[in-house]
């Protein structure tokens, strides 16, 4: 077995096979940019090297440095993670010249596989079904706007290299082709330094399922099941999970077969995946092979039992697998639900920054039988870069069946603190209490149906208002209890057991009865009677930043930020609360509310990140909908436009600019 690997990556992916490295006793090298000096990954290896500047093409993306920290460290072997050289055929090529061994497929599989040209030319050669589009290179947007009018809109503009929603557009007419086509170049080029395009058949109503296999360089192949990863935000996945609630087995041993007998004809050797799309009908068509360990991996490994990156490593090395097909059984459920730097609330926009709080749930297995696991490449107090992917951590949770395993993700993404940086943890709270996906009814389009106008917050439905009044009134109480303490004893100024309390919920107000016991808290509303109280045993202190507690015999867990007003998240609802006497109350209603500046003549930088085009000019007069202006922020372009009619007044920022949040791109008269 190797005695040292390199990887060739960063952030969680990097931490994910040190992990796996150190339990077979590998030794790890570690590389590194300027922006990762300080990272995870480069704490935990073995060994690190420097490799460049922030910018991915200057560091990560070149192979002569990665090379050459392999030869320089004597490592054997290179794992590739995923993302930047995971699928590029001239690094594999390059290190079989360097006597340096993949922990990946062969050139030949990744470039018949890895092109996503040339693997649906391939795929159709063996009989698989794939969705109808032009193979062919395309040259520039008027023959992309030809050729989507042929196949009939809607249609995907796809880079023929890409991966991970970069290089990616959903066109319906022929002004979204020509948007799209640019910006999906420059993306793709951005990404992996190849900006060829393609474009493809859009299915509507469709389900995206892929299949895990492991191949040997034996003739050995299996699948390992399925992925459903059809909650997807802009051609990124968001949560995935493991098995599909959608297939039968007759689906999935069909679906199997054919990822096997595709890896079988590209003589394919690792671990791999198959992407599927699967219409209503369970009709699937063949979309493109990941020639590379996938992001979704962990809940394959947590149905399964299999160590994906285990079996990467000792293919490589060039065991056979010991597994065999009767093998495979898919034990239980398992959802993910990607941790992002991003803000909901600003339409998803990326977020950088110090993660001033970063506290994980525990991870293991808890009395309840269900597994919790988090793959994060960070750690408190460090920072997300504007460089590269905005991911910061992948949730995982296993459960006996889907229901029990998305109940164990909500109480897991409660217990989750992020602070100081945007993130996505009450979106995603948000998703698994949502009934349709509860249901299983899923589709590609989940978000963009249930979330039209953007993500405001979970609706907070009577018993998520009931805790939220409840439990601040039952910080305040604990908080003036321990305020009126003093040195061996309690003075006059002791609260009350029963108290009259008004509590302020984002504007509204409720008044509630607070009845202080032997063991914990009765709650009464003013509208609810003796039968409707809440009995509440609270396991807080002041300064802690998680209420946790039993509420009428069910444990709950709420992120709170504690002062004079009370910032409380739960269940994708987050909310601030105030709590005061009655006569306090009936004065502040009449306190005027503080107006927010007027900001309609104004286009605000909506995240960090780097002017690529300014589409206007001073004085020109613009339409709704108009383009103003294209960002790039960590690998994405994002697109301004206009919102209302309006004349351009002034210009503040040119292409090249660097860029911060609410930073004034133009104004308008």
């Amino acid at each position: 077995m190797f005695k040292k690997i390199l990887i060739a990556n960063r952030g969680e992916i990097a931490c994910r096979v040190i992990k796996t490295a150190k339990k077979m006793g590998i030794a790890t090298v570690a590389v590194y940019s300027d922006a990762d000096r300080s990272s995870l990954h480069v704490k935990m290896a073995d060994e690190a090297v420097y490799i460049g500047e922030a910018t991915a093409n200057a560091s990560y993306l070149v192979m002569d440095k990665i090379i050459a920290a392999c030869k320089t460290t004597g490592a054997e072997a290179i794992h590739p993670g995923y993302g930047f050289l995971s699928e590029n055929p001239e690094f594999a090529a390059r290190l079989d010249q360097e006597n340096i061994i993949f922990i990946g497929p062969p050139k030949g599989a990744i470039e018949a596989m890895g092109d996503k040209i040339t693997s649906k030319k391939l795929a159709q050669e063996a009989g698989v079904s794939t969705v109808p589009g032009h193979m062919g290179l395309i040259e520039n947007a008027d023959e992309a706007v030809k050729i989507a009018s042929s196949i009939g809109y809607p249609v995907m503009i796809k880079a023929s290299a890409g991966g991970g929603g970069k290089g990616m557009r959903i066109a319906w007419n022929d002004k979204d082709t020509r948007e799209g086509f640019q910006s999906s170049k420059n993306e793709a080029a951005n990404a992996f330094g190849d900006d060829r395009i393609f474009i493809e058949k859009f299915v509507t109503q469709p389900r995206h399922i892929e299949i895990q296999v492991l191949a040997d360089k034996h003739g050995n192949c299996i699948y390992l099941g399925e992925r459903e990863c059809s909650i997807q935000r802009r051609n990124q996945k968001v949560i995935e999970e493991a098995p599909s609630p959608f297939l039968d087995e007759a689906t999935r041993k069909a679906m199997g077969e054919e990822s096997v007998a595709l890896s079988k004809a590209v003589d394919y050797a690792s671990a791999g995946t198959v992407e599927f799309i699967v219409d209503g009908d369970k009709n699937f068509y063949f979309l493109e092979m990941n020639t590379r360990l996938q992001v979704e991996h962990p809940v394959t490994e947590l149905i399964t039992g299999v160590d994906l990156v285990e079996q990467m490593i000792r293919i490589a090395w060039g065991e056979k697998l010991t597994l065999k097909q009767t093998d495979i059984k898919l034990n239980g459920w398992a959802m993910e639900s990607r941790l992002y730097a991003e803000d909901p609330y600003r339409n998803f926009l990326p977020s950088i920054g110090r993660l001033t709080r970063y506290r994980p749930p525990h991870e293991g297995k808890h009395e309840d039988g269900t597994i919790i696991r988090n793959d994060t490449g960070v750690f408190e107090g460090g920072e997300i870069s504007i460089y590269y992917d905005p991911m910061i951590a992948k949730l995982c949770t296993w459960g006996k069946d889907r229901i029990t395993a998305i109940d164990a993700m909500g109480d897991a993404i409660d217990a989750f603190e992020v602070e100081g940086i945007g993130h996505n943890l009450a979106f995603l709270s948000t998703v698994m209490d949502h009934e349709k996906f509860r249901s299983g009814n899923i589709t590609t389009a989940f978000i963009e149906e249930e979330f039209p106008d953007g993500f405001s917050g979970n609706e907070m439905s009577d018993e998520m208002e009931q805790y939220f009044i409840a439990i601040s009134a039952i910080m305040h109480d604990i908080r003036e209890r321990r305020a009126a303490m003093i040195e061996g004893g309690i003075i006059d100024a002791t609260p009350a057991k029963k108290q009259e309390l008004i509590v302020r919920l984002d504007g509204t107000y409720h008044a509630l009865t607070l009845k202080r016991k032997k063991e914990g808290y009765k709650i009464i509303l003013a509208h609810q009677d003796e039968q409707e109280r809440l009995h509440i045993t609270p396991y807080w202190a002041p300064g802690e930043t998680l209420f946790r507690a039993d509420i009428n015999g069910r444990e709950i867990c709420m992120k709170i930020s504690s002062g004079t007003t009370s910032t409380m998240r739960y269940r994708g609802c987050e909310v601030k609360a105030q709590v005061m006497r009655p006569s306090v109350a009936a004065l502040s209603q009449h306190m005027i509310e503080r107006t927010p500046p007027d900001t309609s003549k104004l286009l605000l930088c909506p995240m960090p990140g780097l002017v690529v085009s300014i589409a206007v000019s001073k004085g020109e007069t613009v339409e709704e909908g108009q383009v103003l202006a294209t960002l790039e922020a960590m690998k994405m372009e994002n697109i301004l436009r206009a919102e209302r009619k309006g004349t351009v007044s002034k210009i503040n920022a040119s292409a090249g600019d660097s860029l911060s949040v609410d930073e004034i791109i133009m104004e308008f008269e």
